[in-house]
């Protein structure tokens, strides 16, 4: 006798037996949960669209805060090419940020290094270098700061000690940026809990495989660490860089609003708020706001251009 099998009623229609639903409905719900979620998101970004039109108007116009704003054209822009104050601004910026972002990141990665050997205490120690980066851009501790770098400041007896008469550090044109980078580098704790939390998701049988074919611990770093958690270095780069570009509040705090001495700690923001809230030019300050989004947008592409020839991710 033959016995014939319904194999649609047992195994149910092609589809089931490929897996279920079809792969482009699963592709559409999950794009509507994706949607759902960012809902927030959009609600807040439509709340920025009416200011952010506005300050793109304000930026070719002549506006005081006590008068109707008047439309200048490109004024704002010509008067930007030639401002020598707002050149020695973003000169200060630049070095401040190419400066302070590689040091700041070297400084978390090597102490994550360190705190990845499995040492006693990790939480604390964790804790401990993370809690600056919570103070660093403080009004309390870039007070401090300038205290400790000050005329009678604990740095300034130390050298006196060895016969450096250096005077007030943040006093000094020289050096006054220099005591906002390593208050910068001080506040390293936020990447390197990032750092630290990467390093712990290599893998050890690569270190092991590298340990038999003989490769030293350097030889391990680069190879190995470096590559594997280089995802993670262009996130800390992009953020940091994005912030440092931003700085405001130690320069204003340390300067007392001015800038000095002879403008080596003028910030671009900081510049930014003397020309609007100092100047109430409303006008200029909306154009310059601009050009600050211009430089990060393009900085932020630059960097997303070259992660493709050193960022590794996993296939």
């Amino acid at each position: 006798m033959v016995v014939t099998l319904d194999t649609t009623t047992l195994s149910g229609s092609p589809r089931a037996i490929a897996g279920g639903e079809p792969p482009r409905r699963r592709s559409r719900r999950n794009d509507r949960s994706a949607y759902i979620f960012l809902l927030p998101w959009f609600g807040g970004m439509l709340l920025t669209v009416v200011p952010f039109g506005i300050s793109l108007y304000l930026a070719f116009t002549d506006y005081n805060l006590l008068t109707p704003p008047t439309f200048t054209g490109f004024e704002n822009i010509e008067r930007m090419i030639s401002d020598p104050k707002l050149h020695q601004s973003l000169a200060v910026t630049f070095t401040y940020t190419f400066i302070s972002v590689p040091l700041s990141l070297a400084a978390a990665l090597a102490v994550a290094v360190l705190l990845n050997k499995g040492i006693r205490g990790l939480s604390i120690y964790r804790s401990v270098f993370y809690l600056p980066s919570l103070l660093g851009s403080s009004v309390a501790v870039v007070m401090l700061w300038s205290a400790i770098f000050g005329a009678d400041g604990i740095i300034t007896r130390f050298l006196a000690f060895f016969g450096v008469q250096a005077g007030s550090l943040i006093q000094n044109p020289d050096t006054a940026l220099g005591v906002l980078i390593s208050l910068q580098v001080w506040t390293f704790g936020a990447p390197m809990v990032i750092f630290l939390a990467a390093l712990r998701q290599v893998p050890t049988m690569y270190y092991e495989a590298a340990s038999v074919d003989g490769a030293g611990r350097w030889r391990q770093f680069r190879s190995i660490t470096l590559p594997l958690i280089s995802p993670v270095i262009f996130f800390n780069l992009v953020l940091a860089m994005i912030g440092a570009l931003q700085t405001f509040t130690q320069g204003y705090v340390m300067s007392n609003g001015s800038g000095g001495p002879a403008n080596s700690t003028l910030f671009y923001n900081l510049y930014l708020y003397q020309q609007g809230f100092t100047g109430f030019d409303m006008g200029y300050a909306s154009a310059m706001a601009w050009l600050l989004l211009i430089i990060i947008a393009a900085f932020t592409g630059i960097n997303f251009f070259a992660q493709r020839y050193w960022v590794h991710y996993e296939s």
